[in-house]
């Protein structure tokens, strides 16, 4: 089945956080605190998904203060810090929105993701992930990592169930 006939049927976009949300990078002041990198755009993206009815989780391997923050701004209440086994977290997640698996997209960018990216319906990879994640995506993302890959997925997704028009359409008025 092709990567839009699936898109047509997800209600839920799980993202992996650094490396997808994020360039990747760890920045650490003279006090040993870590800072990262987010897009506004992908930001932007993801509360359009929102209004459009479109759940948005994020479940990332690292626990940092600076993701929390973003992601409580963002609105998104579904949010697991510290799990690099990932199934356990989306199961989670189908049972809180009473959806398959296959009604689920998860967008990776290395290893840790490939158990998550096979168990969903729409695989996506961002264009600078490992290999092994990209041979697996069902779409893989021309922006990287923290650079609007999130933004574009968001897109794909919107476009693939006709509700790109109307998304946009509180900013053409």
């Amino acid at each position: 089945m092709r990567a839009e006939e699936i898109a047509r049927n997800i209600h839920v976009i799980v993202l992996d956080c650094d490396g997808v949300l994020t360039d990747g990078g760890l920045y650490y002041d003279v006090q040993g605190n870590v800072s990262k990198r987010f897009n506004v755009q992908d930001g932007l993206g993801i509360k359009v998904a929102q209004s459009q009815g479109i759940h948005v989780a994020v479940i990332t391997g690292l626990e940092s203060e600076a993701v929390k923050s973003r992601i409580l701004s963002l609105g998104i209440d579904d949010y697991f810090a510290g799990y690099l086994d990932k199934m356990d977290c989306l199961e989670q997640i189908r049972v809180k929105y009473g959806i398959e698996l296959s009604q689920m997209a998860y967008v990776g960018d290395d290893w840790v993701d490939l158990a998550p990216m096979r168990a969903v319906g729409l695989a996506v990879a961002v264009s600078n992930a490992q290999p092994e994640v990209c041979e697996l995506a069902h779409f893989v993302t021309q922006r990287r990592g923290g650079d609007g890959a999130v933004r574009e997925v968001i897109r794909f997704v919107l476009k693939a169930q006709g509700k790109l028009a109307d998304a946009m359409a509180r900013w053409n008025e």
